[in-house]
């Protein structure tokens, strides 16, 4: 076994195409974590399979597939990924673990904003957790898979994937609508001979649970903060870190886009983007708190915004990196640098 690498394979948060106004649009955000021969996913959001075939990986080396929480723009290819990575499977090993977030249990708020008040989609199972998630979309394409299973003779992606839910302390007063952020201490969710996951519980509000991962490896530490706002559980996940990886949005393209239009919708995005999440100096200000070597920006809104503007708001601090796509970077003790 080499050392640990991180490939970030998409790096644009939202669930938006975004329309490039440079060379490029990001792909949605999904990170790998790579331990000598073998990968570990976090979040799969929109190309993820396609970004994961184009670093060069297998779908045998993987690992394990990580869910900071389950909106769409990080779970949305999930489905592409157990669809199509059941071809290059043979169905004999153990099964690789989906690990996520579990049923929050209740609809969040309305919002105060709200004329009417809307119907929740899927009354009868509102709120699906990761495993429940993923047999529902394996439910989905049951014609395709049992075209698959049956005729060719492939095996089922119940039988490569299990899918779980990550549990919440019991003891810590967590509540999905009142107590989504308690103080707490990172705790671990999975173990194998090459990483240990370590989960937080972090503030992305109405959406709960949502967590920030650390992985730790023989020779380095990882954080992944997920989506969130600026929170103490985050720093405390991230303390002495080798890498973070915090999402970063721009709260200026947040005020050209919404700011001025009366709708409802306009102003309850508003509300939800500076409830929910974390500018590029926030970001920077949790890394000198947590003392983390290196600081890397991804989950990028808008995912279209040009690198030099996000340097901009970086203050070209020269601690930060704002990787593109496709991007290897490499942690080493005290730094992380960016391989070339």
């Amino acid at each position: 076994m080499t050392g640990t690498s991180v490939v970030t394979l998409g790096t644009a948060g939202g669930p938006r195409w975004w329309t490039p106004i440079d060379a490029h649009a990001r792909f949605g955000i999904s990170t790998a974590i790579v331990v000598g021969d073998r990968v570990y996913l976090v979040d799969a959001g929109l190309g993820a399979g396609r970004q994961f075939t184009r670093a060069g990986f297998a779908m045998d080396q993987l690992g394990g597939i990580f869910f900071t929480h389950l909106h769409s723009d990080h779970t949305t290819d999930l489905a592409n990924i157990a669809l199509f990575g059941m071809f290059d499977l043979p169905g004999t090993g153990p099964r690789i673990p989906i690990l996520g977030p579990g049923d929050r249990g209740m609809t969040p708020p309305v919002s105060l904003r709200a004329l009417v008040k809307p119907e929740p989609v899927a009354p009868h199972l509102p709120t699906p957790g990761t495993a429940d998630m993923f047999r529902l979309l394996m439910e989905a394409h049951a014609t395709d898979l049992n075209d698959r299973v049956l005729d060719a003779l492939r095996p089922s992606p119940f039988d490569l994937f299990d899918a779980r839910d990550i549990p919440v302390p019991a003891d810590i007063g967590y509540h999905p609508n009142d107590a989504m952020t308690p103080d707490m201490q990172p705790y671990t969710i999975f173990e194998d001979d090459r990483v240990r996951v370590e989960a937080v519980l972090v503030e992305h509000p109405p959406i709960a649970p949502a967590f920030g991962f650390r992985f730790t490896t023989d020779d380095t530490t990882i954080a992944i903060s997920g989506d969130t706002r600026k929170t103490p559980n985050m720093a405390r996940l991230a303390t002495g870190a080798d890498l973070l990886l915090h999402e970063a949005i721009s709260f200026d393209w947040v005020n050209r886009t919404y700011n001025g239009a009366p709708d409802a919708t306009s102003q309850a995005s508003i509300d939800h983007h500076r409830k929910s999440h974390t500018s590029a100096a926030e970001a920077i200000d949790l890394a000198h708190e947590a003392g983390v070597a290196r600081l890397a920006l991804h989950h990028l809104v808008p995912g279209h915004l040009p690198t030099r503007q996000w340097l901009a708001e970086t203050g070209y601090d020269r601690d930060v990196i704002v990787p593109d796509d496709l991007q290897t970077l490499v942690p080493q003790g005290a730094r992380a640098r960016v391989a070339v």
